[in-house]
């Protein structure tokens, strides 16, 4: 597999900067695992991949149990996350009955940053080849096999599976859900079937390889893309702004997308920190963000809207712009 092109490389590697046989699995409970209506169990794995001598560590946040079966949504991190990463949103999904899974990607998370310093630039172009961009999707893949023959994943409802993503994760939700770009002249095609909607956090555009349209016109599942006006890459000798964002959303295919631009915010209002984007602004955001992806996972997974259509009149102090689904 060749490399991908050179510009593809620096637009993921800044992306991220800015954003910052199998073998046996150990499954333990965190110390805030509860049990109850409304309250959420945390439990760790470390699994293995043997057949790509790969480990895939995950978090996953699931309500108690009800007897019903549950969604599942999948979350991939940004490079230099983990699967401790994004808590605001799998925990608060779980307290809704919706389980989600936070991988942790081990070519492109936090280890990159606990080495020497000189060599961070090297580290962060080798997370952005072509290996590691195909990976990540064999990880989502390897995880979903992994949870779903596990007494935790029993009761995941199998036709309800969405992923999501931030950054370099929301690239690689994307690759699962159709995007396809060409190697040796022939696709590569790395859709995950399962999937039945996605969720797009501050997606860097696949530059590199020519229009956008071709590639991401295959992604047909329903989709949310959620930015903000100063979600900007903005390092000396590059500049990604919003309107990249944009141009994502354009270009993918499916009818049933839906866009949130709030108001102000950063690349990486959407993490764990609490003061980018603004100290006030940035709890509003997340808070809005949580509405916004639980609303979507009902519209998208049990066809009711009414949370989708109310979204965006209770949060329009915050949101520069919003395009409903079709």
């Amino acid at each position: 597999m060749s490399h991908l092109p050179k510009a593809l490389n620096r637009r993921q590697v800044l992306a991220a900067l800015a954003g910052a046989a199998v073998a046996a699995t150990a499954a333990v409970p965190s110390a805030r695992a509860d049990a109850g209506p409304g309250q959420v169990r945390e439990v760790d794995f470390d699994w293995v991949d043997a057949a790509r001598s790969r480990p895939v560590p995950a978090r996953l946040y699931r309500p108690a149990r009800s007897g019903a079966a549950v969604p599942l949504v999948v979350f991939s991190h940004g490079i230099g996350g983990s699967r401790l990463g994004y808590r605001y949103l799998g925990h608060h999904w779980a307290t809704q009955g919706i389980a989600a899974l936070h991988l942790q990607h081990v070519g492109s998370d936090r280890s990159l940053w606990t080495r020497n310093p000189l060599d961070l630039m090297q580290r962060m172009r080798q997370a952005a080849q072509d290996r590691e961009a195909i990976d990540r999707v064999h990880d989502l893949r390897f995880a979903l096999d992994r949870l779903l023959s596990a007494e935790e994943g029993a009761d995941v409802d199998q036709g309800r599976i969405v992923a999501a993503g931030h950054s370099y994760g929301a690239n690689t939700v994307l690759l699962a859900s159709g995007a396809r770009v060409e190697r040796e002249g022939r696709p590569m095609d790395l859709r995950e079937p399962r999937l039945a909607a996605a969720i797009v956090l501050s997606a860097p555009p696949f530059y590199g390889e020519g229009p956008m349209q071709p590639i991401l016109s295959p992604v047909t599942l329903p989709t949310l893309h959620i930015t903000a006006t100063e979600d900007v890459i903005r390092i000396p000798g590059y500049y990604s702004g919003v309107d990249d964002r944009l141009a994502v959303f354009d270009a993918v295919g499916g009818r049933r997308k839906a866009l949130a631009v709030f108001e102000g915010g950063s690349h990486s209002v959407f993490t764990d920190w609490s003061g980018t984007g603004g100290v006030l602004r940035n709890p509003q955001v997340k808070a809005a963000t949580q509405a916004l992806t639980l609303a979507f996972l009902r519209d998208a997974l049990e066809g009711d809207g009414s949370l989708l259509r109310e979204w965006p009149r209770a949060h329009a102090p915050l949101v520069a712009r919003y395009v409903a689904p079709a």
